[in-house]
């Protein structure tokens, strides 16, 4: 029975001593547990705070990212604005010398009218009139046309005469003088009111040219080509033989001289 005891008391402290043991497992295990939990908590922590730097760095390098876009983006936009600059003004430099071009060349245009017309004025004033009138004065149509109005002018005038001095004989004779043997008749007058109707309306092909040439541009040239042809000089016979022979010993002389 002491034996049992003894066996039961030894067995209940042998108890009493794991679950001291068990207890103090158990405390080790929730301060491993604890440390554990703390330890990852702090781990946690700085992953955190490391998770939250990179953040920041990626935010950092996002923005730094965008930032260059926007300068590239803006330099783009410069170098494009610089290029579409350029070749504004080189258009307007092209533009520029090309109304320049054009202006000049107005102006020699301008310039070579203005000294034709010079020139056209002052053949006009010098020569032009003058040449007009004498061209109306001895043309042909106008010599005739005066020619047969003063021939009939005077025929007819010497009919007045007669007619006035056989009227006076009458008045001192007292009897009536007879005129019909007078070699002028009456179709003389008629003759001469044709006469002055051919005048009065004569047509002179000088002037009917001019009167074209006036209708174009260069009018002054075509005129003075009318009016005023260049002079030409007409060598006689003696002249052009002379010249013939003068060429001819000129050639002569070569071949020898060679």
């Amino acid at each position: 029975m002491y034996v049992a005891h003894s066996k039961i008391t030894d067995l209940e402290a042998q108890i009493a001593t794991l679950k001291g043991k068990v207890e103090e497992v158990q405390v080790d295990k929730e301060r491993a547990e604890t440390e554990l939990n703390t330890r990852k908590d702090k781990e946690l922590a700085a992953k955190d705070v490391e998770i939250a730097e990179l953040k920041r760095r990626l935010f950092e390098a996002i923005d730094k990212n965008e930032s260059l876009e926007i300068d590239l983006e803006a330099e783009k936009v410069k170098a494009d604005t610089a290029k579409e600059t350029k070749k504004k003004a080189e258009e307007a430099r092209d533009i520029s010398t090309s109304a320049l071009n054009v202006v000049q060349n107005n102006y020699v245009e301008a310039q070579t009218i203005v000294d034709m017309l010079v020139s056209e004025s002052e053949w006009m004033h010098n020569r032009g009139i003058v040449k007009i009138a004498n061209s109306i004065l001895n043309a042909t149509e106008m010599d005739e046309a005066v020619s047969v109005l003063i021939d009939a002018s005077r025929v007819v005038g010497h009919r007045g005469g007669y007619l006035e001095c056989a009227k006076h004989v009458e008045e001192a004779f007292g009897q009536q003088f007879d005129t019909h043997h007078c070699s002028v008749t009456d179709q003389d007058d008629s003759m001469l009111s044709q006469a002055k109707e051919v005048y009065d309306h004569l047509s002179l092909s000088v002037m009917e040219l001019v009167t074209e040439a006036l209708k174009h541009d260069d009018w002054c040239a075509r005129s003075r080509s009318i009016i005023d042809p260049p002079e030409t000089v007409e060598l006689t016979d003696e002249e052009e033989a002379a010249g013939g022979d003068g060429d001819g010993d000129g050639d002569g002389d070569s071949d020898g001289y060679e």
